[in-house]
């Protein structure tokens, strides 16, 4: 199976290629890697062992974020080095200044696994929640840097548990600690005979926590809100809007901020004119107060919106899956979110405990809006669900510092 593996390998980075012709992700993807031995080697210094902390993207970058700057904190000579695979995660975090490095993840080949662990030469590697490469793994086994997994979770349909996925199960033979979300994942990880497992939580609520106990006052927002009700949709897509449209017709006394999980000019253009009365974050009139719509044009200021909001709606529940719930729970903000969020703990926990709502179509969401905003209890209860699975940080660094 590694033949194929590696066939998959060298035809995922074909198809990059063709794509970053008209595609600017897949662009930055290729450009990004095309002189990446010479950046690292340039970059870091020669000889300096480093604990190398590896993301897939911006998400799982925000997750890990606590581990890694605990770790800084409690170990200061540490020398971090970041590797993102994608471009979302590279291009907002490049400049992050605990890190001596930040770059790209290079294919993974037998001979960039070489190179880059030569270059960076890990004391250790922390991976948050996935990303199983196995040539990087087996050239970090082989030099005996140890592995961890953080926020890991799995489920019985990956592939690691089907008959075919023994490369697969190799990969996971590779790491020395994994640090899980749940009882599910530690019980599959034993069904395939690996027992190197802490139910540590997952670390994005540590993350959250933190952040809504010291999020940065947004004057903007504070001036476009002026104390009024006002709904916060972050990450939406096109289906998502089109519903919220719908649902400030029928809602005039409140205002809405809009976060699209796009930001290109076409879509922000497309959200203009379904929302005439509306303005955009980096170019606010002297009308601002009075609309009704605020559009977040950049990446970045999502978290720190949700204090100006009463009701979140969290977008992409009509497509791939939900975003980011946790960041307006821990806010006390109760959360709307479309069908699509089976994969996703957290959604399905706010839902058991009354802290959110999932919808189908237009008339849940008018009829779950109405039922949210008489009652505050669920606010109370999102805000408390988060506070109360804080902690998965200080028990992972204590194991890997042990």
């Amino acid at each position: 199976m590694l033949w194929l593996y590696n066939i998959g390998i060298h035809f995922y980075g074909f198809l990059v290629r063709i794509f970053s012709l008209f595609n600017s992700k897949a662009a930055l993807f290729v450009k990004g890697r095309k002189h990446i031995f010479s950046e690292i080697q340039n970059e870091l210094s020669e000889g300096q062992f480093h604990t190398w902390f590896h993301f897939a993207s911006l998400g799982e970058f925000e997750q890990g974020r606590p581990v890694l700057e605990q770790l800084k904190a409690q170990r200061p000579e540490l020398k971090i080095v970041i590797t993102f695979f994608s471009p979302s995660g590279y291009e907002i975090r490049k400049d992050y200044p605990l890190a001596e490095g930040v770059f790209y993840l290079p294919l993974d080949t037998p001979a960039n696994a070489r190179k880059l662990v030569q270059l960076i030469r890990p004391d250790m590697a922390i991976f948050t929640k996935y990303e199983y490469w196995y040539h990087y793994f087996k050239e970090l086994h082989q030099q005996q840097v140890p592995i961890y997994i953080i926020s890991g979770i799995f489920r019985p349909n990956q592939i690691f548990f089907k008959w075919y996925g023994g490369l697969n199960r190799k990969i996971l033979n590779y790491v020395r600690h994994f640090f899980v979300q749940n009882m599910e994942s530690r019980s599959l990880l034993a069904g395939i005979g690996l027992n190197n497992v802490s139910i540590s939580g997952d670390t994005r609520f540590d993350r959250v926590a933190a952040h809504a106990a010291s999020a940065k006052p947004l004057d903007i927002v504070a001036q476009f809100c002026q104390g009024k009700k006002t709904l916060i949709a972050g990450s939406s897509w096109p289906a998502d809007e089109q519903l919220l449209k719908g649902l400030m017709d029928k809602n005039s006394d409140w205002k809405l901020i809009v976060a699209p999980h796009e930001i290109s000019k076409t879509h922000l253009e497309e959200i203009e004119r379904l929302f005439p009365n509306s303005e955009r974050y980096s170019a606010p009139t002297v009308q601002l107060t009075e609309a009704r719509v605020l559009i977040i044009d950049n990446i970045g200021l999502l978290s720190s919106i949700y204090p100006y909001g009463q009701i979140a709606y969290i977008g992409g529940g009509f497509g791939v899956g939900i975003h980011n719930t946790l960041e307006a729970a821990a806010f006390g903000l109760p959360v709307l979110f479309g069908p699509n969020y089976q994969r996703f703990q957290e959604a399905k926990d706010l839902i058991e405990i009354g802290a959110a709502v999932s919808i189908s179509n237009q008339k849940e969401l008018n009829e779950a809006f109405t039922k949210l905003k008489k009652d505050s209890q669920p606010g109370i209860l999102a805000q408390k669900y988060v506070q109360d699975k804080t902690g998965a940080t200080g028990q992972i660094l204590q194991m890997i510092l042990s």
